[in-house]
């Protein structure tokens, strides 16, 4: 009888050893926050979130982006200020696509990495566990920007009100060393329908009041405190940003200059003028000469 009640406790526990290994478990720390200077939040298949350094962390440097001079002043001086413990403001940046939005995020990051400044990149589908990830970094020393890259949210996701609740809304206060910075191609991160201007109201004097569906929509993107917004390029505009980057790569300015028309027939042929493209035709034009 004695051995069947063992038998039975042994497969109770390794049942409840198994319902564990599944259920949500709290984030743990990194061992090791000196591994990276950027960590991307994963949730594994089993509801686990782990926290996990960046070996590789690209290189960029405020100097080497171009045509954003206004931009770039907005985000790095909210950013020195966040780093000198002075009032900063969560940040969203949008426009057009390819305009070094992400860049310019990346560069603050190298340019403040040696006073502290830290980066955790998350996912839009992992929004929801952006408390979590707060709590594990609350106490540390280091200053930390939450990062979501191209973010954009379809009707009733719920990563747009976990989102919504940390930026500003929630009973917690906000955290000293966490600040969160998106980038999007929509300005209300939400897309936007001809219906919805159906709910506008008109007084009778003739003012025009959005609805409650307006209201709702625009309510995320204006809890962030700072809207910095991008712009296509002109064609000088681009033609500088190609230059720039294939002097990076080496070359003089007589086959800079020779480059120009090729430049322009590749962006024709892509359709856009970004500063993206001037990037990829740098780098196929310079290995193509290289090649040579």
């Amino acid at each position: 009888m004695n051995d069947k009640f063992e038998r039975l406790i042994e497969r109770a526990e390794a049942l409840i050893q198994r319902i564990e290994s599944v259920l949500p478990q709290p984030l743990a720390a990194p061992a090791d926050w000196s591994a990276s200077i950027a960590w991307r939040y994963r949730r594994r298949s089993s509801g686990h979130g782990t926290l996990e350094p960046v070996r590789h962390v690209a290189q960029m440097s405020l100097d080497s982006l171009k045509e954003i001079e206004v931009q770039k002043e907005k985000i790095e001086r909210n950013t020195r200020q966040f780093i000198e413990g002075k009032p900063a403001n969560n940040v969203l940046l949008t426009g057009a696509r390819g305009t070094g939005k992400s860049s310019l995020v990346r560069a603050c990051l190298h340019a403040f990495a040696d006073q502290g400044l830290r980066l955790i990149e998350v996912d839009k589908a992992d929004l929801t566990d952006l408390p979590d990830i707060v709590e594990v970094v609350a106490g540390r020393p280091e200053k930390f920007i939450i990062f979501s890259d191209d973010l954009s949210f379809d009707e009733g996701e719920p990563g747009y009100k976990a989102l919504k609740s940390i930026l500003d809304g929630s009973v917690a206060a906000s955290t000293p060393n966490v600040l969160i910075y998106a980038t999007s191609n929509r300005r209300h991160l939400l897309p936007e329908y001809m219906k919805d201007n159906l709910t506008y109201t008109h007084t009778e004097d003739g003012e025009v009041h959005p609805g409650e569906v307006i209201e709702e929509k625009i309510s995320l993107s204006e809890r962030f405190g700072l809207w910095v917004s991008f712009y296509p390029f002109s064609q000088d505009e681009y033609l500088t940003i190609v230059g720039q980057w294939l002097a990076s790569f080496g070359m003089d300015e007589k086959a800079i200059e020779a480059a120009r028309p090729e430049a322009l027939v590749w962006a024709l042929e892509r359709g856009s003028r970004s500063g993206r493209v001037a990037y990829q035709f740098a780098r196929d034009y310079a290995g193509r000469g290289a090649a040579a």
